[in-house]
């Protein structure tokens, strides 16, 4: 299995454009659930400048390319997710109380682990969906210190997501 990078874009030097680091992710490299997650890029730039009925489009495709029905169903998840951090904190991106809830999914998601728990076979598998889960959980985790900023958002939708996003990282 490929490895991806997740390093997070707020950690490295300030950038002029949003999401330009998407260009660092080798999306046709690696998976979402319709195959190649070539698409994700393009999904997120939609979240990121479409108006509210396109952004939330966006977001639904995106959501079932990566946490489908609260799974993380392929290994595109974890390399999408500090991208989401970085759109959940633009005051112009219109969906983002969707993004937290979607990060809180990603950090919940604890399906395979269960599965795995009863069937430890699945950890054989050279596509493993357990380390994919994980590895989501981490990079959701890895950007907790933009919580207290997002929590103090005068949005009330906004604050009331993060604070469930708080406590889905708290467990």
């Amino acid at each position: 299995m490929r490895t991806v990078p997740t390093e997070q874009p707020s950690q490295r030097t300030h950038r002029a454009t949003p999401l330009s680091a998407l260009g660092q992710v080798p999306w046709s490299d690696i998976r979402d659930s319709t195959g190649s997650a070539a698409a994700i890029p393009l999904l997120l730039h939609k979240v990121a400048s479409g108006d509210a009925r396109t952004a939330r489009a966006a977001l639904d495709d995106l959501r079932g390319r990566i946490c489908q029905y609260g799974f993380v169903v392929e290994q595109a998840t974890a390399a999408t997710v500090p991208f989401l951090w970085e759109l959940a904190q633009l005051p112009r991106v219109t969906c983002r109380p969707q993004i937290i809830q979607l990060l809180r999914s990603i950090a919940g998601a604890r399906q395979w682990e269960s599965v795995a728990a009863v069937y430890p076979k699945l950890l054989n598998h050279r596509e493993n969906p357990v380390v994919w889960e994980r590895s989501a959980r981490q990079a959701v985790r890895a950007r907790r210190g933009a919580l207290p900023a997002l929590l103090a958002d005068r949005d009330r939708e906004i604050a009331e997501a993060t604070a469930e996003l708080a406590d889905a990282l708290s467990e």
